[in-house]
């Protein structure tokens, strides 16, 4: 068996997926979504001059001193003043109303002095004029949005302002989740004295699901041959994700079970810990598989090596992950031959630093700790001994 680094497996995992042709989808179902062409404006944005504050439009020339001018008129959003501003006249004007024709500036309400029925009097403006100068967020033609870019609520305020009803994105990658494994029931089930409740699966799903894939989850096929065949053949994914069931033991049938269905192992295992049996292939209809380990932690951490960039790559994303650094909090000892990425917990300091402490117990069974890890930190194979305050790298892990 074959051993692959981390960055050599993740390549082979990645050769040849990229986002499918586009799919057009209402605004209001895009959160999440990963553009596949640029956004453009149609028209400048605001497309007037418009009023910053409530108050009065006028010439600038003809408030250098305080002077009382004519009313108008009226400005409101949406129901703007009909017509230039005459000369000697001041036009009150509301928030985001059009600035009108010949007016340059707004004297703010508060600085009015006195309304005498048809007409105010105004002070000496200075300083802001308080108006919003047509295409002062964005003009026509201006890309907005690049290719590539996924649409979070803020970027959704740019298409609506652009007059967008939807959007081109690229199409959601479909994962499909299998749990393997007799031992393994689903909570709410009643577990036999040597079971256990799947905790990698519901774990596996959701974070998939937040990288943008459309998940499905796959009916436990336990150590059976048959079904774990018949599983696989069933699903529509075009990537399929076993948990447990990747090493070869007498009991690993995944492999066997698939090879019904022609795989062909690109990955047959990573020099990585945890997650040593993490594999990948495809199948003979072209479907991929991602075969990771049952114990939660190494599932769990392959799931962010391994199959995040595959979901990112496949919605045109790049792949990552997305690695920073932090000092150091604990002394380390130096690592084997295999990559290892430790749970760890974030911890800012006061001058800005970021300190990293792994915890000290990595058993790959432990969900307790991944539930209060919020980052991973990565020790390359063969690492000498890392000292305190030194940098090292690590991927944070988001936590809601």
């Amino acid at each position: 068996m074959r051993l692959l680094a981390v960055e050599d497996a993740r390549a082979r995992m990645l050769a040849g997926i990229g986002p499918g042709p586009a799919e057009q989808v209402a605004l209001d179902a895009a959160v999440g979504r990963v553009l596949a062409a640029p956004v453009r404006a149609s028209r400048d944005q605001p497309p007037f001059d418009a009023s910053a504050m409530d108050g009065w439009a006028v010439r600038s020339a003809e408030v250098v001193a305080e002077v009382t001018l004519d009313i108008a008129g009226e400005s409101a959003a949406g129901r703007g003043f009909d017509g230039p501003l005459p000369a000697g006249a001041a036009v009150r004007i509301f928030t985001g109303a059009p600035v009108p024709k010949g007016a340059d500036r707004v004297v703010v309400q508060e600085e009015a002095a006195v309304r005498e029925g048809a007409r105010v009097r105004l002070g000496p403006a200075e300083g802001q004029t308080y108006v919003r100068p047509r295409g002062g967020d964005f003009r026509a033609g201006d890309v907005l949005l690049a290719a590539g870019v996924r649409l979070d609520p803020w970027r959704l305020a740019l298409c609506a302002g652009a007059g967008l009803p939807e959007v081109a994105v690229a199409p959601r990658p479909r994962v499909a989740i299998l749990s393997t494994g007799d031992e393994i029931v689903a909570p709410g089930e009643t577990p036999a004295a040597w079971q256990i409740f799947d905790s990698g699966a519901p774990a596996l799903a959701a974070r998939a699901a937040q990288w943008g894939a459309a998940v499905e989850r796959l009916a436990p096929a336990g150590d059976d041959l048959a079904a774990l065949t018949e599983a696989v053949r069933g699903s529509a994914a075009e990537l399929v994700v076993t948990v447990g069931g990747a090493s070869v033991g007498t009991h690993d049938l995944v492999k066997p079970a698939l090879a019904r269905l022609g795989l062909e192992l690109a990955v047959e295992s990573v020099a990585v810990r945890p997650g040593k049996p993490t594999w990948f292939g495809t199948l003979k209809d072209g479907r991929r598989v991602l075969g990771l380990p049952g114990n939660p932690a190494s599932a769990l951490v392959c799931a962010e090596l391994f199959l995040g960039p595959l979901i990112r790559a496949w919605q045109g994303l790049p792949p990552g992950p997305a690695l920073t650094s932090a000092r150091l909090a604990a002394a380390l000892p130096a690592n084997g031959p295999r990559e290892h990425w430790m749970r760890a917990r974030l911890e800012p300091l006061a001058d800005g630093a970021l300190h990293v402490h792994p915890f000290p117990d990595q058993d790959s069974s432990l969900v307790t700790v991944f539930a209060a890890a919020d980052a991973l930190l990565r020790r390359p194979a063969q690492a000498p001994p890392a000292r305190p305050g030194e940098r090292v790298e690590i991927l944070p892990l988001p936590r809601l």
